[in-house]
């Protein structure tokens, strides 16, 4: 099958995505070149941002032009592993049953499982979601079940801290890439959402798209091939693995944050797992851009996205998370010179 892969015209059907992700969602261009690059490597996303900016409709318009079958639960408080593998219920001969829950009812032709407000949910529905986001499957009714297309979306609302719980470095770590989302600060793209009808019912305007655009079952082979079809010089790897040691001691380099004693800030993270995805996603960037090399633009384009949820800060510094991140993330591309 990969053999048959013409990655020119996949590269065409990765454009007409974005073109038509930005015809849905206005003035997020930035954030869904980052969605593409994230399904074009196989990985899964977790989008924050404020409520009512187009989160949840980003992920559904992408969901709809992936095709394949779709499914959706909402965070809760209550929300527990069960849930999302059967749901019980009473017969119409007044008799208990069970369902298959969404992560199971279209077995492994699911192709988008959409986790809302993922923060509202405890713990042990986050244990269930590490499984599925690396492995690709549950167990359940004492068997396995494997989704071998599937991608994970999930959001978080910033706003709200009441009945939300953080989500474990470990299940953080398995999103592939962490978009925020924020309104449009242009005038014009203000003005559209507001008096334009075409935006006010979103479940409408998602249903204009060409559902499968891009095949949802043949991304792992064009994902494969693509991975293999760009190169990273050697100056190349020597620039992303500087990266990689500034972020573990960023007090090396020089790095400098107002209130901050940077040789204390970072506890963990920035592994190899995570590292290996940066460069995944800078590949596949590369790529859309019609290059079959990496360049450090390549590398920079990515690197917050990637790699900004998998630095973990001790305690004093974890709650600035939001102010420092950016800082200690710029001040490393900073100082690391590109080849």
């Amino acid at each position: 099958m990969q053999a048959n892969i013409n990655l020119n015209e996949w590269r065409e059907r990765a454009l007409a995505f974005e073109q038509a992700t930005n015809q849905v969602v206005l003035g997020l261009e930035q954030q869904v070149r980052a969605l593409t690059i994230a399904i074009f490597s196989r990985g899964h996303v977790l989008l924050e941002g404020d409520v009512g900016v187009g989160k949840t409709t980003l992920l559904k318009a992408a969901s709809r032009l992936l095709g394949g079958a779709y499914q959706r639960i909402e965070g809760a408080i209550d929300l527990m592993p069960g849930d999302f593998l059967y749901h019980a219920y009473i017969d119409e001969k007044g008799q208990p049953a069970v369902a298959p829950g969404p992560l199971l009812r279209h077995d492994n032709e699911l192709a988008v499982f959409f986790f809302n407000e993922i923060n509202r949910a405890r713990p042990q529905a986050h244990s269930l979601l590490l499984r599925l986001m690396a492995e690709r499957s549950v167990n359940a009714f004492n068997r396995d079940y494997a989704f071998p297309h599937l991608t994970v979306f999930a959001d978080r609302n910033r706003l709200e801290r009441e009945e939300t719980f953080e989500l474990p470095a470990a299940a953080r770590d398995r999103f592939f890439m962490e978009i925020s989302v924020n309104a449009p600060e242009d005038r014009a793209l203000q003005r559209d959402l507001m008096f334009n009808t075409r935006f006010h019912d979103a479940d409408a305007l998602i249903n204009t798209l060409e559902s499968g655009l891009v095949p949802y079952d043949q991304l792992n082979a064009v994902a494969e091939q693509v991975q293999a079809s760009v190169r990273a010089e050697l100056a190349l790897q020597d620039y992303a693995v500087n990266l990689w040691q500034a972020l573990r001691h960023p007090e090396r380099i020089g790095v400098e944050i107002e209130d901050v004693d940077v040789s204390r800030l970072v506890a963990g993270g920035a592994s190899p797992r995570g590292m290996a995805m940066l460069m995944r996603a800078a590949r596949t960037r590369a790529w859309l851009e019609g290059r079959g090399f990496l360049t450090p633009d390549d590398i920079r384009a990515v690197f917050s996205a990637t790699v900004g949820h998998r630095v973990f800060f001790n305690a004093a510094y974890e709650l600035r998370r939001d102010e420092i991140a950016p800082a200690l993330l710029a001040g490393v591309l900073n100082h690391i010179p590109a080849p």
